[in-house]
């Protein structure tokens, strides 16, 4: 793996190809888990008192269910960001160019964030 800046090698590409795989192996089964966890949460709110002003427990149900819709949406939108790199990883020859300032986006940081459109300077 190469460290060139300014444009992305062969290797580099591969390298990056390879960690986009990774991300979309680990959010697969967390967005699994998460949808698991959210039916649960619909589920038990369901058995419970609907009256949430009077019952300790709803207002806890409710948190957990929306924080873990939350959790859930965010991975779906991680998932469908890589989905994206991938796609402009194959067919764009510019991808590791910043979409802000048109510079290099720096292999170090692709391999720590693959799907970035953004260069380090862009993204703070």
């Amino acid at each position: 793996m190469g460290t060139d800046t300014t444009a992305l090698g062969r290797t580099d590409r591969a390298t990056i190809a390879t960690r986009l795989d990774e991300e979309e192996s680990v959010l697969g089964p967390r967005i699994a888990a998460l949808e698991r966890t959210v039916a649960e949460l619909i589920e038990s709110g369901l058995e419970t008192n609907v009256d949430d002003e009077h019952d300790p427990d709803g207002a806890t149900i409710g948190f957990e269910r929306s924080q873990a819709q939350s959790l859930l949406d965010r991975a779906r939108h991680d998932l469908d960001t890589v989905a994206e790199a991938k796609q402009r990883l194959a067919d764009d020859p510019t991808f590791g160019t910043c979409e802000t300032c048109g510079g290099p986006i720096g292999v170090e940081r692709l391999l720590a964030r693959p799907a970035t459109t953004t260069c380090v300077n862009c993204a703070a």
